[in-house]
């Protein structure tokens, strides 16, 4: 099973939520990191993405209030990573991450391709 895995995980978002079950329904028993309150760095964000295979932009969501109010419609991507790493919330959810690899759950369905 999956030893070193973590995931980014907002109680309050039932995408998040189901992703958890998810993989505990399936013996995980991942680390849980409250992001919103364990906001991660910008290296932690970069290392992330590059395991994602994404970048900062495809990560951001923009019906978040920061979003329009620190004006990032046309940030670069460094701009995003600083956002991002001071406005959790702007952090698309769930990150699953199993050593060198990550996937965001939506659909939970996709986390399971870590087991």
């Amino acid at each position: 099973m999956a030893v070193n895995l973590v995931i980014w995980h907002n109680p309050r978002c039932s995408k998040s939520r189901q992703t958890l079950a998810l993989l505990q329904d399936h013996g995980a028993t991942p680390e849980v990191r409250l992001y919103l309150d364990d906001a991660p760095t910008t290296a932690e964000l970069s290392d992330v993405l590059a395991k994602l295979g994404m970048t900062p932009s495809q990560l951001l969501r923009r019906r978040e209030a920061e979003f329009k109010a620190l004006g990032l419609k046309d940030a670069d991507d460094a701009a995003i990573l600083a956002a991002m790493a001071a406005h959790p919330r702007l952090i698309e959810r769930p990150i699953v991450i199993n050593g060198d690899r990550a996937v965001l759950g939506r659909p939970p369905e996709q986390v399971l391709e870590l087991l």
